[in-house]
Order: C-alpha cells, then sequence, then structure tokens
C-alpha cells in the first residue's frame, strides 16, 4: 500500500486532492466552452468575447478578493467560491443541454465564474505551504503541483474525448460536480490551529496595507512588474501567433498540440524535479529559470519544425516550474501569515492585467511590424526584463531559512518584516 510522506498531513492531502478533482473538470471544461459557443453558431470572436467575459470580472474583483481572504477565515472563502462555480456551471451546463443558450446567458455565467476563481485565487495561494512545516515547503509546493499539472493534462485530454464523445454539455456538468466534491474536501479542513486575525480598518485599510507590503519589497514588485509583460508577450505568441504558425509552417493543429503537449509534460517534469532541488538562492535560481520562456517565441519565429519546438516547449515546462516553486517558497517563508492574501492578490493582478491587451493587440502589431519581427520582440522583452530583475540586489540576496514550524493546520511562521529580499509575482 502507498502511504503518504510523514510531512503530507491531512490538511495537505486534503487540499491537494480537492485541486486536482477541481482542475480535472475545469481543464475540461475549457474545451466544452469553446465548443458549446461554437455549436450555437458562433465564431471564434464570440468564443473570445466569453473568455473576456470571464476575465474581466477576475481582474475587478482580485484585490476585494485578496482582502476578503485576509479578514475571514480562508477555507470558507474557498468553499463559497467553489460553491459560487460549482452553480454557474451546472447553470451553463443545463442550458447547453437544453437547446440553443443565448450568447449573454453563455457571458453572464462565464462571468459569475470569473468572479468565484477572484475570490478562490487570494484565499488559496498560501493553504497549502501553510499546512506543512516551512523545511519541507518546497518540497510539498512541488509535489502539490505535479498533481496541479497532471490534472491539468489529463483533464484537457479526458474533456476533448469527452465533447466529441457526449457534447459539451455533460462535461460542463462534470465540471460543476468536480467544483462540489472539491468544496466538500475543503469544508473538512482543519483550521484549530490558525490564530484568529484581528478586526482591521476596513477593506481599502487592508488593501493600502497590502500594497505597502508589495512596495516596501523591491524583489516582490520587480517580479510582479516583470511578469505582468512576461505573461503578456507569452499569451499573445501562444494564443495568436503559435496556431497561425502551425497552420502556414507546420501542418495545422496537430503540431501544435504536440508541442503544448511537450510543455505540459515538461512541467510535470520541473515539479518532480522540485520534490528534490532545494535552492538555497531561491529567487535568483527561480529568475534565471526565466529566461528560457524567452525560446518558444524565438523557435516560432524560424520557423523550427515540430520536433524542435515540442523540445524547447518541453524545457520551458521544467523551466517555468523550477520558478514557480521557487517563488511561492519565498512568499511563504517573507511574508506575513495575516497579510498573504492581499500580496496574493496583488501578484495575481500583475500577472493578468496585461494579458487580454496583449493578446486584443497581436494582430495588429502583426499586421504593422510582421509576425516573426512580433515573435523576436516578445523573445527581446523577455530577456531584457529578467536581466532588469537580475539587478535587484534584495533578489539576489534572498535565500532560504531552514525553520521548525509545526506542520499539521497551522501556519508556518513568518517574521513580522521581511528580510534582505521579499516575495513577487507568479506564473
Amino acid at each position: 500500500m502507498v502511504r503518504a510522506p510523514a510531512w503530507a498531513g491531512r490538511n495537505y492531502l486534503l487540499l491537494t486532492g480537492a485541486t486536482v478533482i477541481a482542475n480535472l473538470g475545469s481543464s475540461g471544461a475549457l474545451i466544452a466552452t469553446a465548443f458549446a459557443v461554437l455549436a450555437t453558431g458562433g465564431s471564434a470572436t464570440d468564443v473570445g468575447l466569453i473568455a473576456a467575459a470571464r476575465t474581466l470580472p477576475l481582474l475587478c474583483f482580485l484585490l476585494i478578493g485578496g482582502a476578503v481572504a485576509d479578514r475571514l477565515p480562508r477555507h470558507r472563502v474557498m468553499v463559497a467560491a467553489n460553491a459560487l462555480s460549482c452553480v454557474s456551471q451546472g447553470l451553463f451546463a443545463l442550458l447547453v443541454l437544453a437547446g440553443e443558450p443565448q450568447m449573454w446567458q453563455m457571458a453572464l455565467l462565464a462571468a459569475l465564474g470569473g468572479t468565484g476563481q477572484a475570490f478562490f485565487a487570494p484565499a488559496s495561494e498560501g493553504m497549502v505551504l501553510a499546512s506543512v512545516s516551512g523545511d519541507q515547503a518546497g518540497r510539498a509546493f512541488a509535489v502539490f503541483r505535479m498533481g496541479m499539472n497532471g490534472a491539468n493534462i489529463g483533464g484537457a485530454a479526458l474533456g476533448g474525448a469527452l465533447v466529441a464523445a457526449v457534447g459539451p454539455g455533460w462535461v460542463l456538468a462534470i465540471d460543476s460536480a468536480a467544483f462540489a466534491l472539491a468544496a466538500a474536501l475543503r469544508a473538512f479542513l482543519d483550521v484549530s490551529g490558525v490564530p484568529v486575525r484581528k478586526p482591521g480598518g476596513g477593506v481599502l485599510h487592508d488593501l493600502r496595507d497590502g500594497w505597502r507590503e508589495v512596495a516596501s519589497r523591491p524583489w516582490l514588485w520587480a517580479v510582479v512588474v516583470q511578469f505582468s509583460i512576461v505573461n503578456a508577450v507569452i499569451s499573445a505568441a501562444e494564443a495568436v501567433y503559435g496556431p497561425l504558425v502551425a497552420e502556414q509552417h507546420l501542418g495545422g493543429p496537430g503540431p501544435w498540440g504536440l508541442a503544448l503537449a511537450g510543455f505540459g509534460v515538461g512541467t510535470a517534469g520541473g515539479a518532480l524535479l522540485m520534490t528534490r532541488f532545494r535552492p538555497r538562492q531561491m529567487l535568483l535560481t527561480g529568475a534565471l529559470c526565466v529566461f528560457p520562456l524567452a525560446l518558444p517565441s524565438a523557435a516560432l519565429a524560424v520557423p523550427l519544425p515540430t520536433a524542435g519546438l515540442t523540445v524547447i516547449m518541453f524545457g520551458t515546462g521544467i523551466a517555468i516550474e523550477v520558478f514557480a516553486v521557487t517563488w511561492m517558497t519565498a512568499l511563504h517563508q517573507e511574508i506575513p501569515e495575516e497579510k498573504f492574501s492581499r500580496v496574493s492578490s496583488y501578484d495575481w493582478l500583475g500577472s493578468l492585467a496585461m494579458v487580454p491587451l496583449a493578446t486584443a493587440l497581436a494582430g495588429p502589431v502583426q499586421d504593422r511590424i510582421g509576425r516573426t519581427a512580433a515573435l523576436w520582440g516578445c523573445s527581446a522583452l523577455i530577456v531584457l526584463l529578467t536581466a532588469a530583475v537580475l539587478c535587484v540586489p534584495d533578489l539576489r540576496r534572498l535565500t532560504r531559512r531552514t525553520t521548525t514550524e509545526p506542520a499539521e493546520g497551522a501556519p508556518a511562521a513568518r517574521p513580522a518584516e521581511a528580510t534582505a529580499a521579499d516575495t513577487a509575482g507568479a506564473e
């Protein structure tokens, strides 16, 4: 019989299991949503509008979600957010199964799902690491990421097959059930060891306090600013330019899907690597691993054959996982527990804010300067921004500390003020 490692307590197993279940459903639902829109006669623009309807409330409510998660018990915020997602996806499924859903109905339900994610993401960000002792935090988060990435890969493959077999409505219904089960698991978290938070001075006060935490740490805001642009150009390259290059030079969607699958396998490999690799200079190691993110855009600019592109995407997947684990480990070590969700909400907002604009401008930029130049520009921006972040002394000096915090259920103890280098952005 397979036994969980000694550091994986009840809360950690519940959180990991809930995330795997929810991501299995959500990855398939992304495919189902697109095909549900197309089945009603919608165009590619309509698919994009439904995606935007989910992203807009996510951006609008992220900061409020972070403040709420620092004022209320985080597990209750997570359960409530999962319940909202369960209801929105359930209604979406009923509309699709019943016949001809209207665009405004699908947009409204997508917006409800985005609102749920806005409250869930900041609340969940530190829960996994708070459920294990500090010296096992990196390994725990790496294993968690393995499960999450595996669920994303498996969910997308299973969801695509189910959409073809039984239609998008049933896949959306499965996603609704997955959210319900995830919420049930999270409701059983043991939070008896979590310290009671003192009442704050209101949401606006809490948001200003969270901003001060970010602004006072150069390593934190530098990485947030870096990834606001890095994520944007990567999204433009992969969502807009990649399919066009694949269609014209690589043979269509099949080779592009193979390259994306290589990235997914790479993320799983990177998470496995981080269960053993524990660099002392966490953020320096993570920042160096951002340089390879420039390679896929360069490969598309050439363009490389499918085999070469897939290898590069695989390596990029490994690199981004090394960054993700070192980044979250640094945040866990440096940010006070009672302010973690607010800091996380600024991280999320920075990571996502520029993505809609970048994907919207990708086409006009290509028309203006050409696709090859646009792709080389994406690579150059990633390299330049990463080099600039490496010039921040606090980022280079931040090191892993060995601690002896209690494991089960209680957040890891953090200093009232972070040391020379504090935490930043996100994937």
